[in-house]
């Protein structure tokens, strides 16, 4: 277990704070010999960093800094490891320009396999269970990072990949073959996979999947809940992010997640003072990386979450010494037609909750000069078409202030249409 658990669970938030004050200590003076943060970090004390005014002196590091090196730059001046040090490269996250490829040395990796594994802690999965991963398996970690994790835990993995590296029919087969308790995906992908599995006549309700966990998307309660209900199995979700490594799960409390702060030292401050806001308060969430940063040092980093911070969850057990995140939102993409703003998450959420249908496509379309909103739609077996497409259209009406034109596919149509996507692109502009 030693290979597995570099550090054993506190057992009280007084270690935890003893770990905090050595670590914090520690990163600081591993960032100075990073050129990058030589000259911005000259004027901290870390004899002082439990003061928060010394701790404050401290610059936020946020995406646009990191996207304004060149790659030499990256490479030579933020970096800090030689390459005979460097175990892996992890391609970090988000979708909008440049991306970077962290370097992440042996000892990184110690740490990191450290927060995948109690993710398999947090929902009851233990040694002798066998699970499928649809994670996209590549320079992206979540895939292989947990699958290796899992085969530490004694866990039995089906290195699936996402839908364009096995196809998804081939997926829900090797599922009803090899009966696994835990799917592991994206929630879109899970989605997609229920709606193929149900337009091909399989009841996944009434196979060996008992629990999910989901990463890297918003999972909106009506998301969740269509999960649920399609799968039969309770949703676990978590939360990570590349330049730390995966900082937390959820229990079976479904209260939030418990976040490793052991692992990372956190703080949820208003996003324009960045003065610290009030337990239960949203606020952005700025991330200090406490072993992680051998190579990369991120001091102060801010990702773009919003989240709320709660010192107490209600779960029980060893893992409830850690604080709860609570996700408030991420930056969300939205349409805007005829003048109204749609929110992509918001009407996502308000399509799942809609028991009619199955899935949906929402494209912004022109036609003889008008923008039109066209939603293409799924209906769930044994529903009249024509009255749920009607019903669909007047309730975006009512909803958005937007007259939807409405496309009813056969069963199957989109699942296929998505097969070649990690996550299904639902949301598409085809203005010209």
């Amino acid at each position: 277990m030693s290979e597995v658990s570099p550090l054993p669970i506190p057992k009280s938030r007084d270690e935890i704070a003893a770990l905090q004050r050595e670590r914090k200590v520690v990163a600081v003076e591993r960032a100075k010999q990073s050129t990058f943060w030589k000259d911005r970090l000259s004027h901290v004390d870390t004899t002082k960093l439990e003061d928060p005014e010394e701790w404050a002196k401290i610059p936020i590091l946020d995406k646009e800094m990191l996207r304004g090196l060149s790659n030499d730059t990256f490479y030579n001046d933020f970096c800090s490891a030689p390459k005979s040090e460097i175990a892996e490269y992890w391609r970090s996250g988000g979708s909008t320009g440049r991306p970077l490829f962290y370097p992440r040395t042996y000892e990184d990796i110690r740490y990191a396999m450290l927060g995948f594994t109690r993710t398999f802690a947090c929902m009851g999965v233990g040694a002798g269970e066998t699970a499928h991963l649809s994670f996209p398996l590549g320079i992206h970690p979540a895939g292989h990072m947990w699958a290796r994790a899992g085969e530490q835990m004694g866990i039995g993995m089906v290195w699936a990949g996402s839908g364009a590296a096995a196809p998804s029919r081939m997926q829900l087969e090797l599922i009803a073959s090899l009966q696994p308790s835990l799917w592991m995906g994206m929630s879109s992908y899970g989605l997609h996979l229920a709606n193929l599995a149900e337009a091909s006549g399989i009841d996944l309700t009434q196979g060996s999947v008992d629990r999910i966990l989901c990463t890297a998307e918003p999972l909106s309660m009506a998301k969740r809940e269509k999960m649920e209900r399609m799968w039969g199995a309770t949703v676990f979700d978590a939360f990570g992010m590349t330049e730390i490594s995966m900082m937390g799960a959820e229990s079976e409390a479904h209260d939030g997640f418990h976040i490793w702060t052991d692992l990372a030292h956190i703080e949820v401050v208003d996003p324009d003072t960045h003065e610290p806001v009030a337990e239960g308060e949203p606020g952005a969430l700025i991330v200090t990386s406490l072993f992680t940063n051998n190579c990369t040092p991120f001091l102060r980093w801010f990702s773009g979450d919003i989240v709320v911070y709660r010192d107490h969850g209600a779960g029980t057990g060893p893992l409830s010494v850690f604080p709860i995140l609570q996700h408030a939102q991420r930056t969300a993409g939205f349409f805007k037609v005829r003048g109204v703003n749609i929110n992509h998450s918001e009407f996502e959420d308000f399509m799942f909750a809609n028991r009619e249908v199955s899935d949906f496509k929402a494209e912004i379309v022109t036609d003889r000069d008008l923008d039109l909103l066209r939603l293409s739609i799924e209906v769930a077996p044994g529903t009249d078409r024509v009255s749920a497409s009607e019903r669909v259209s007047n309730d975006v009406k009512a909803t958005f202030e937007v007259s939807p034109e409405i496309v009813v596919l056969d069963s199957g149509t989109l699942a296929a249409e998505f097969e070649s996507s990690v996550k299904a692109p639902r949301f598409a502009d085809r203005r010209a």
